[in-house]
């Protein structure tokens, strides 16, 4: 991409105070049993940290590694785990932590992956929403956002590995030749 130029669309400010509201409710929904929040690496890794400190009750984390993305900004719609998870989930309620809910491919894929290792509930939470864009039916029970079908960067969100550390959730678009 040729002199990227980024606005912002969610500020920091508006993440913390939403990511605080999901906390919540999470913490209200879940009174008993063990929790396990699955953060969906790379982009949901700020998200997962700042969620689980919000939740007010034990929390147990784990992380997968899955893509579908490569380099591009697009989905190549193949799906591949890259990182397993490190416990048994089996019994547990589960929090699937995404960073941006897109097609559903990704997520479809790795609910069924992991409702076959008999967890005793699977939910998602995903800071992002790209409703118009979804090819598979699939529904978070916690959103942070529904934004627009743009590419997006910051808050763990990146563009070839750039722009993670951002505090905004920004567009990333091609500026002009200079």
């Amino acid at each position: 991409m040729k002199n990227p130029q980024l606005r912002v669309l969610i500020s920091d400010v508006e993440i913390q105070k939403r990511v605080t509201e999901i906390g919540a409710q999470i913490t209200k929904d879940y009174k008993e049993g063990d929790l396990i929040l699955i953060g969906i690496l790379k982009g949901a890794f700020i998200f997962v940290a700042d969620l689980a400190r919000a939740i007010h009750r034990p929390v147990r984390m784990d992380f997968m590694g899955i893509s579908s993305y490569g380099k591009g900004t697009s989905s190549s719609g193949e799906v591949r785990v890259t990182k397993d998870l490190d416990t048994s989930i089996e019994g547990a309620n589960i929090i699937i932590v995404e960073d941006i809910v897109d097609t559903g491919v990704t997520l479809s894929y790795l609910i069924g992956l992991l409702h076959n290792r008999k967890p005793r509930s699977i939910r998602i939470a995903a800071l992002l929403d790209k409703p118009e864009r979804r090819l598979r039916p699939v529904q978070a029970a916690y959103t942070g956002f529904s934004i627009p079908d743009e590419f997006v960067v910051g808050y763990g969100l990146d563009y070839a590995e750039d722009y993670r550390g951002l505090k905004d959730i920004c567009v990333l678009s091609e500026g002009e030749e200079s």
